[in-house]
C-alpha cells in the first residue's frame, strides 16, 4: 500500500527575475541603454523566458561588483 507524501516546507521564497524596465530603474538609465547593452553583450547576462527578457537578480548584483572592482584598480 503506497503512502502519500506530505509536502515539504517551503524555506526560501522564489527569486523575482527582473524584466528590462526593473533594471532600468534600478539603475536610473533609460530602457535603450539596458537594450544597447545587450546588443553589444557588455551588460549583465540576461536570458529569455519563451519571448520575455529576465535578468537574475544575482547575476546583475555580480555584475555591478565586477564593475566597481574595475573601476577601483
Amino acid at each position: 500500500m503506497a503512502t502519500a507524501k506530505t509536502p515539504q516546507p517551503v524555506t526560501e521564497l522564489p527569486v523575482r527575475y527582473l524584466t528590462p524596465d526593473d533594471l532600468a530603474t534600478l539603475l536610473s538609465v533609460p530602457l535603450e541603454t539596458v537594450y544597447a547593452w545587450r546588443k553589444k553583450r557588455t551588460g549583465p547576462p540576461g536570458f529569455r523566458i519563451g519571448k520575455h527578457l529576465r535578468y537574475d537578480p544575482a547575476a546583475v548584483h555580480g555584475w555591478i561588483s565586477n564593475l566597481a572592482e574595475h573601476e577601483a584598480a
